[in-house]
């Protein structure tokens, strides 16, 4: 299952319209010169481009694992060379509706003969093209894309299928290449610079953040470390822990400073916390093991401290085991996981070892204006087996930001990869680029949403209307919805009956899944006493439902004839297939079982 989503966050106030105007000439003249026309014409584009990613960036660490997507719609105004947003939306989370359809509903009427402002080639894969039908619905007559999707399976599916429906659609650096279009194509890159990463290098986009003295130490001698930055500075790191899919400390952090890894302070999800520990010499007790704040894993070398490791799981701590512990065989595992975005917070010498990995990609230096000096006292990248300046790793695309009294700076380690170049057009993809599975022929394997079969999860955006106890039908968002209310449907008390509410009122399937694992590890005397028995049939009568609602689901499901289906889940060893196949794979068994009723029926 997908790790624990963010709580819900107040969804954004309709945008006021904004104008983008061009400066009208005082005087009358016969025709406006083509030049000058084109011109301003880009110059719109890329104003728009531009405001489609700051939407989208209202997405980072909320859709995992989703890339972040915006929309803006725009159209001209009357009599006039303006232009004016009517329109936009960003995908708030996974299995909820996506940003195409949220702009078309807020523009209405006026999105009919308007132009849609994409940041990214939308990536539908529930099997409905919901974000190309939203906007041919709309009446929408142009798009313009930032980016084609970077993964294979996607790119340009969803631009060949507007033009296939007579939608005009211009791809930045391919029909729009003038040089206005630069600053539009880097906001593009930027915002979702965690995917063309993933994609590139099938590795999360990782940053590095640490904070350190103006003397470049990160700890006095003693190792006291409390607090290098301001309240400013680290209120910043909380954000980008909010951004994040997952954080990362090494087992010194655990036992000098016993943090919790939280994003407090910030209304938003809490990313899972990785703890890297080759002996697994870790306390009995810490912060991180309170998986009620946020979920754990512990990854280690194989065999070490068994007995401790029973321990951690005891308390709902997850430990991962590795044939060697290095943090290109973490980041490959978080990949698996589905992860777009982590977060180092470790100390000099894991991040040394991350950085000469090349798993590190960013960097956020917070810079304190003090000196502690210290011969022995730690500096945040421990040796890399430089021994001359000409050594030196240079950081690309260098920002600076005063916060308070410190001083942040960023750069990139490796430049984002902009996959544009090597993409070929919509009309060369079904013969250049055919979708290739790395299983066999005869096994089907889903698990991410942005997998070719992605509708056969529990999480897709697929409501569904079920029976309560009194036969009254109820509406539920999703399957992972109804499937994690159900633990406390039926239980005589009040509190069970509010944790329902709580779940069937959850924005995204994910956040249904974080309350729903919470509550029962919080409350494990408020669980139906059948649970165990009947989760299975619970989650079949909504898969059923699901399936015999939406007929396109069905046509999907019945195309698997023949086909094994596996839900690739490395870390769930029940619904899941479990990381090395070990998993039982209950989700996939459920969805053969019924393939194999209907093939009966037909």
């Amino acid at each position: 299952m997908p790790p624990p989503p963010r709580p819900p966050v107040a969804a954004p106030a309709p945008a006021a319209p904004c104008p983008i105007r061009v400066a009208p000439s005082r005087r009358r003249i016969p025709a406006v010169p083509r030049a000058v026309s084109v011109a301003a014409s880009h110059a719109h584009d890329a104003a728009f481009l531009r405001r489609a990613a700051d939407v989208a960036d209202r997405s980072a660490g909320l859709t995992c694992p989703h890339p972040n997507f915006g929309c803006v719609i725009a159209r001209p105004e009357p009599g006039g060379p303006e232009a004016r947003v009517v329109g936009e939306g960003f995908l708030y989370a996974q299995g909820t509706r996506c940003a195409e359809l949220l702009a078309a509903e807020e523009a209405g009427e006026r999105a009919r003969g308007a132009t849609a402002y994409l940041n990214l080639e939308p990536g539908d894969c529930y099997g409905d093209s919901t974000a190309v039908s939203s906007l041919v619905q709309a009446g929408i007559t142009r798009v313009v894309v930032g980016l084609r999707h970077p993964l294979k399976h996607l790119r340009g599916k969803a631009i060949q299928s507007l033009r296939s429906e007579g939608i005009q659609v211009d791809v930045v650096g391919e029909d729009l290449q003038s040089k206005l279009f630069k600053e539009a194509l880097t906001s593009c890159l930027i915002v979702n610079a965690p995917l063309l990463y993933r994609a590139a290098f099938r590795v999360p986009f990782s940053v590095l953040k640490y904070a350190m003295t103006a003397d470049g130490k990160i700890a006095a001698s003693s190792g006291h470390a409390s607090w290098v930055s301001g309240r400013a500075s680290r209120g910043r790191v909380f954000e980008l822990r909010g951004r994040s899919d997952a954080v990362i400390v090494g087992g010194n952090t655990v036992r000098r400073d016993d943090p919790r890894l939280t994003a407090r302070h910030v209304k938003g999800h809490v990313p899972v916390r990785i703890v890297m520990s080759q002996t697994c010499n870790l306390p009995e007790e810490a912060n991180l093991w309170n998986v009620h704040e946020a979920y754990t894993i512990v990854a280690t070398q194989r065999g070490a401290r068994r007995d401790f490791q029973k321990k951690l799981a005891m308390k709902g701590v997850e430990v991962v085991e590795f044939d060697m512990l290095n943090p290109r065989d973490v980041m490959s595992y978080c990949y698996d996981r589905g992860y777009l975005s982590v977060l180092w917070e470790c100390g000099g010498t894991l991040s040394a070892a991350a950085i000469s990995a090349r798993v590190i990609h960013k960097v956020y230096a917070f810079c304190a204006p003090k000196i502690i000096g210290g011969v022995t006292a730690p500096t945040p990248v421990g040796d890399l087996g430089m021994n001359q300046m000409t050594q030196a790793i240079d950081l690309i695309d260098v920002s600076y930001e005063q916060i308070d009294r410190d001083m942040l700076m960023s750069g990139f380690i490796q430049p984002i990869p902009d996959l544009s170049p090597v993409i070929p057009s919509a009309d060369e993809i079904p013969s250049v680029d055919p979708e290739v599975s790395p299983y066999e022929t005869n096994i089907i394997s889903f698990y991410k949403t942005w997998d070719t079969f992605g509708a056969f999860s529990n999480f897709s955006p697929h409501p569904i209307d079920m029976p309560d106890e009194k036969g009254d039908c109820l509406t539920w968002p999703t399957v992972e919805h109804y499937y994690q209310a159900h633990k406390f449907v039926g239980v005589d008390n009040p509190q069970a009956n509010d944790i329902v509410q709580e779940i069937k009122q959850a924005r995204s399937p994910e956040e249904a899944a974080r309350i729903g694992r919470t509550r029962q590890r919080e409350f494990p005397e408020l669980i139906r006493p059948d649970w165990e028995s009947m989760k299975i049939d619970v989650m079949y009568r909504a898969l059923k439902c699901k399936f015999s609602t939406y007929a396109h689901l069905t046509e999907m499901l019945l195309s698997t004839a023949g086909s094994v289906l596996v839900e690739s889940s490395p870390h769930d060893l029940f619904w899941g297939g479990g990381r090395e196949g070990e998993g039982l794979n209950y989700l996939g068994r459920l969805l053969m079982q019924l393939r194999s009723e209907i093939l009966g029926t037909v």
